[in-house]
């Protein structure tokens, strides 16, 4: 990417697209396009057909997408699969129709099968059942994928997708009906201390293990990728590492500063027991992560704090 090309950030309000604004930013590139939904539609095919016929867009980061935790995966299925679908739908072939110059979708670790083997790589894809509680979440990014394939193969479309692992960082969602299990625990202890409650209560068993990433060091990798035209097919993006929750409910005990004791309530789902991404496709290119669970975690408390969040 050249500093003076248009690069669209579907979805900057969200946490990932406003990580990529910052990190655009940062990095010295000027034009740089965003709309909210109110002013642009993307569920609608009309309005991104014409939007896209108005500006010339040079580079497409898909960062818009319908997100939620394991509950509101599991109770709106539909619309999960209905969104994702249609958002990614409309950009994609927008894409291609005004010659965009390359388009980078971001996906979800959620589309690798279930039963996967640990760390999971790129070839596992397919291979296996999902897991039944985000299926439609996951079957739409399955879809975005595989229509960037598909374009690439059929169109000679410069278009990639990368699949996250589990991301936090600044502007994350914390609703606890909505929310990722990592926001939802910050929340959780920090009203309890706030309150001198007396427990946290905590969702499943504590054995699941999650890898984490910092939604920055996300960005940066984005980056990385979309001036990288040697990435070519999927890539996975992710710290490497993974965590218990058990262990990640008493990091956030510790540095939130909550006294109480935790209580797992193992009559709610774990989910996949261990979800890790094989990262080494992305280190073989010359990429890493260097935000590290604790530092990033207190950065998003200090962020949460300050501009007290409570939505």
């Amino acid at each position: 990417m050249k500093h003076s090309d248009n690069i669209f950030v579907a979805g900057h309000r969200g946490m990932v697209g406003s990580a990529i604004v910052r990190q655009l930013q940062n990095q010295g590139y000027k034009n740089i396009i965003t709309r909210t939904r109110q002013e642009l539609d993307l569920l609608d095919q009309k309005e991104v057909e014409k939007f896209f016929k108005n500006h010339q867009i040079d580079y497409l980061f898909i960062a818009s997408a319908k997100v939620g935790g394991i509950e509101a995966n599991r109770s709106k299925p539909a619309e999960f699969i209905y969104e994702n679908l249609q958002i990614q739908n409309n950009l994609i072939h927008q894409a291609y129709l005004n010659k965009v110059k390359r388009l980078l979708f971001l996906g979800s670790s959620c589309i690798y099968p279930k039963f996967s083997p640990q760390p999971i790589k790129e070839e596992y894809l397919l291979t296996g059942e999902l897991e039944p509680t985000n299926y439609a979440y996951a079957i739409a990014k399955i879809a975005g994928l595989k229509m960037c394939q598909a374009y690439r193969e059929q169109y000679g479309c410069d278009f990639v997708a990368v699949m996250p692992t589990n991301l936090y960082g600044i502007n994350d969602n914390f609703d606890l009906t909505t929310s990722h299990v990592l926001p939802a625990l910050m929340r959780k202890f920090h009203e309890a201390k706030i309150n001198n409650a007396q427990s946290v209560e905590v969702w499943g068993s504590g054995k699941p293990r999650r890898e984490f990433l910092y939604v920055d060091d996300l960005a940066n990798a984005c980056l990385f990728v979309m001036n990288n035209h040697n990435i070519k097919e999927l890539v996975n993006i992710g710290s490497g590492v993974d965590i218990a929750i058990f262990d990640l409910a008493h990091l956030l005990k510790k540095i939130i500063g909550f006294n109480g004791e935790i209580k797992f309530n193992q009559s709610m789902p774990d989910g996949t027991m261990q979800k890790l991404l094989d990262v080494s496709k992305l280190r073989n290119f010359g990429w890493k992560a260097e935000t590290d669970l604790e530092t990033g975690i207190s950065r998003v408390y200090e962020w949460y704090v300050k501009n007290k969040i409570n939505n």
